[in-house]
Parts: structure tokens; sequence; C-alpha cells
């Protein structure tokens, strides 16, 4: 695993986790929303057990990862209390791998890779929670099910019978400016809501915004944010 060239603290996590749910708080009242209807999801990624484990002793217990291995790593080695999320591309060959330890996939990108995961998990006896990435942007860095293919597919993706279909994610393109990142999360609640409303489906979940941006998400209706450098601080170059 990469390592760290300095680590919080933790008294200093447990400050940045507080501050951060302040803000998220401060946000959902700027858009007239309940506090408790948005979920933070430490992001954990390339950051030790240890660091997982000063978060989770503030009462943390969603952590996201994005590499399979660091899945495998970790889960075993803190507390069976925590909940873990995939958050990463996910590759199908490690769907087996992390299916039984990862219970929310946020980044199901295409409905073949959603059908492989239900045949697996069929097989293994389990139902993720899976939330469909949809590339709002059009970004061609970005992966994800285009605003048109989601439409076309999204009948077909609900069929599949041992998914839980949460609702939708989008990572917008970094930018220093969070209201950058404002159209695209408030184009993914217009998409949810549009196909909501044509499948009969409430798809609730908006999975959307990350440490510079999640106020503006929680303002378009995020329900969950992805967040880790608030939390842990940066990462050094290796750990990119």
């Amino acid at each position: 695993m990469d390592q760290i060239e300095e680590q919080a603290s933790e008294h200093e996590i447990h400050e940045n986790r507080a501050e951060v749910l302040a803000s998220m708080a401060a946000a959902s009242r700027r858009a007239g929303r309940r506090p408790e209807d948005t979920h933070l999801l430490v992001v954990s990624k390339t950051w030790p057990v240890e660091m997982v484990r000063r978060a989770a002793t503030s009462g943390q217990i969603h952590f996201g990862e994005s590499r399979a291995q660091e899945v495998l790593e970790k889960v075993p080695a803190l507390p069976e209390t925590l909940h873990w999320h995939f958050i990463g591309h996910l590759q199908k060959n490690k769907i087996r791998k992390i299916i039984h330890l990862c219970e929310t996939l946020h980044s199901v990108d295409s409905l073949p890779l959603a059908q492989q995961i239900s045949r697996i998990a069929g097989e293994e006896g389990v139902t993720p929670g899976i939330f469909l990435q949809v590339n709002v942007a059009a970004d061609s860095a970005k992966f994800g099910f285009s605003a048109a293919s989601i439409v076309e597919e999204i009948d077909e993706v609900l069929t599949l019978p041992h998914l839980s279909i949460e609702g939708l994610m989008t990572i917008p393109a970094f930018s220093p400016d969070p209201e950058d990142s404002r159209p695209h999360f408030a184009r993914l609640r217009e998409l949810r809501d549009t196909l909501s409303t044509r499948t009969g489906k409430p798809l609730p979940g908006l999975s959307m915004g990350m440490s510079g941006d999640y106020a503006v998400a929680i303002e378009e209706g995020a329900t969950i944010v992805r967040v880790g450098t608030a939390i842990f601080g940066k990462r050094n170059k290796q750990a990119q």
C-alpha cells in the first residue's frame, strides 16, 4: 500500500470529521433539507489501517475504497461493525473478491457490469446495493453510463434479480471552484427524477460530491458525499 508522508492524529481526524459534518448540516439547511438525509462516506483509499481505525473511533462507520487489494487487506483487519463501499472502477475479474466485503458498489458504470455483478451475487448468495455511475458531463476521462444510455437501459438494469438499485452516482471533473460542479449535480438529480417517474422506482440515492464540492452537492440533493482529503489531509504524490 502507498506510504503517506504525514498522518493526521486521531484528534485531528475527529476535529476534521466534526467540521465536515457541521458544514454538511449547514448546506442541508440552506437547501431546506434535513441534515440527517445526507450521509458521510469517508474515503479511506490509500490510507493505512491505522488511519481508518482513528476515524472509526470518532463514530464513523461507513468507509469507501477504490482498489480491490486494499479492500482485501483492510476489511479483515478492522472491526466488523464497519460498513464498506467500493467507489472505484470495478473490473469484472474483481467482483467475486469484494462482493462479500463491500455491501455497496458506487461505480456500476455499464449494463454488462451490472449483469455480471447480478450473476455472481446470485451464485454467492448476496444482494449488494449499487449506484449506477452516470457520466453526466460527457467527460472522456470518466467512466459511466451516458445520460442517454441510462435512459435506454434502466429498465433492463432494474430487472436484474440480485441487485438492490440504490440510485445514481457521478464524478465531475475536478475544479478549484465548487460551483463548476453544480450543473452536473443538478443534472444527475433531474435525471434521477426522470427515471423514477418513468419506471415507478424511487431510486432515492444520489452519491455525489467530494472534499472540494460536497456542500454544493448537498444543496443539489446528494444523499451520500464521498469525502477523504477533508478528513485525513492531502495525500502525497506517490499515494495519488
